[in-house]
């Protein structure tokens, strides 16, 4: 396993920026690599593939709009029933229908997570690795450069470097942030 270092930039020119600075550094192209993030829910369009194809927080969403649906419905043909003396049968099913689907909503909405999963998840961006262990800077020199070039975030982790790519990238597992205070800490792997 090889330890890779990234920073993440909103930009391309700054990214652009950051190998430069790297190549002179003496880091030499075997031991970078850049390419693009896709943004969440987009990475199946990669040859890499899979995505999530829901928030994490949404998991317990569908319980939650099924549960919502049958009381919703129940309290609509209520209601329903109770105007059905102004506005005859239609009433019962028009309300069932009705409170079904506010019920739907509000269920789901109750039942999720109320976290983000923000950090949890990878953003689009202009990626630059580099394998720290070929390099002839330390992990902190690697770090505060990224963040000396504009780096919105930058990673440490192990991982598989071959042919001069970061060959097992996952843009589907969450970044293991760091900066230049805590480099010293070892990756989560």
């Amino acid at each position: 396993m090889a330890t890779i270092i990234a920073g993440g930039f909103a930009v391309h020119e700054d990214a652009e920026k950051a190998l430069q600075r790297l190549r002179y550094a003496g880091v030499d192209d075997d031991n970078l690599c850049s390419f693009r993030v896709n943004p969440p829910g987009e990475h199946a369009k990669l040859p890499a593939g899979g995505d999530h194809h829901e928030s994490a927080g949404a998991k317990n969403a569908d319980g939650g709009a099924v549960r919502g649906a049958a009381f919703g419905a129940a309290a609509g043909a209520v209601v329903g029933a109770a105007a059905s003396p102004v506005l005859g049968p239609v009433a019962i099913a028009g309300g069932a229908g009705v409170g079904a689907y506010t019920g739907a909503l509000v269920g789901a909405l109750g039942a999720m997570d109320k976290r983000t999963h923000k950090d949890e998840m990878r953003p689009a961006e202009n990626l630059v690795a580099v394998n720290a262990d070929g390099g002839p800077l330390s992990e902190q020199q690697f770090i505060a450069l990224f963040e000396e070039c504009g780096a919105h975030q930058v990673e440490r982790t192990e991982g598989t470097w071959a042919n001069g790519e970061w060959a097992d990238f996952d843009p589907v597992t969450p970044p293991h942030l760091v900066n230049a205070r805590d480099a010293d800490r070892p990756a989560a792997s």
